[in-house]
């Protein structure tokens, strides 16, 4: 079984977070939390998830995605969501949080979107 990995990179002033694998309870939800905190306690508060390569996320991992989302707003910053593969679109939708999240499927466009 794959666990999350995380790539970290910049582009244009926002951070670009490239994950892979699997966002669920345990291990993958608790890196991304991780990874967020750093990044919010370095001052970096842009930061695009990149969902491209993310092959599952399950409840725990949807509700990680939330609670980054939230600690990031409370913090003055932005989150957004970039590449959702068709399965996490749907459990978005299903979950009513596709609203909740700025999504993109273009980087361009969503590194843009943060000036």
């Amino acid at each position: 079984m794959a666990q999350l990995s995380i790539k970290e990179r910049q582009s244009g002033g926002v951070t670009v977070l490239d994950l892979s694998g699997k966002i669920t309870i345990g291990e993958g939800s608790v890196q991304l939390r991780e990874e967020v905190r750093k990044l919010l306690e370095e001052g970096r508060n842009k930061i695009l998830l990149n969902l491209g390569d993310v092959a599952y996320v399950d409840s725990s991992g949807i509700g990680e995605l939330v609670s980054s989302y939230t600690t990031t707003s409370s913090r003055g910053g932005q989150l957004k969501l970039l590449n959702l593969t068709k399965k996490i679109q749907d459990l978005l939708m299903i979950t009513k949080l596709l609203t909740v999240f700025e999504t993109f499927d273009n980087e361009e466009e969503g590194v843009n979107s943060f000036n």
